[in-house]
């Protein structure tokens, strides 16, 4: 079994839920995948930060560092950058953006910039996608302390409009899974 169909398995053990669940978002669903419990496990972090690794590999561009909204994409970052490390060839630092600005000290929103290459080329990581709402507050937050967004990555795309909305603001989405990828048998 290779690394994508294990992380599939730990997924829908561990992360996926049928039920009445209302979102981030405000929208309510009949299923909820909280990638969290994924991501928190030992193997499925290990996982996550080697498949977001490949994907980072395969970008055209060097990517100077790996980032996202706290508290969901904390473990992901984390995971992608020791993954990248442990590779040896280019390990990338990671990066934390907060809901609030700091309120003492810097009164920073991005946490780990000292380890950033200034105005270097960065990627997001999003745990679930499903409006897009987040990840276009992390890319304003992002950019505005100069560094450059040139890839996002979900580990699951709910295909529920996120997708869309980050194309018309000229980003593109790359899910190890989509909904319908990991629900398939």
């Amino acid at each position: 079994m290779n690394d994508r169909q294990r992380l599939k398995e730990i997924l829908l053990e561990k992360s996926y839920r049928k039920g009445t669940f209302t979102l981030s978002s405000g929208r309510e669903s009949d299923f909820y995948i909280d990638v969290k419990q994924t991501s928190l496990d030992a193997e499925g972090a290990l996982l996550c930060g080697r498949l977001i690794h490949k994907l980072i590999l395969e970008h055209p561009e060097e990517i100077g560092a790996v980032g996202g909204m706290t508290l969901g994409a904390d473990p992901l970052v984390t995971a992608t950058s020791i993954a990248s490390f442990l590779e040896g060839s280019h390990p990338i630092p990671a990066f934390i953006v907060r809901k609030e600005a700091k309120g003492h000290g810097t009164g920073q929103f991005i946490e780990g910039q000292q380890n950033m290459p200034a105005g270097c080329k960065v990627t997001l990581l999003e745990y679930v996608i499903t409006t897009g709402g987040t990840l276009l507050q992390v890319i304003d937050r992002v950019e505005a302390q100069g560094f450059q967004v040139v890839q996002i990555i979900s580990v699951v795309d709910r295909q529920e409009g996120g997708a869309e909305v980050l194309k018309e603001k000229g980003f593109r989405l790359e899910a190890l899974f989509t909904r319908s990828q990991l629900l398939a048998p």
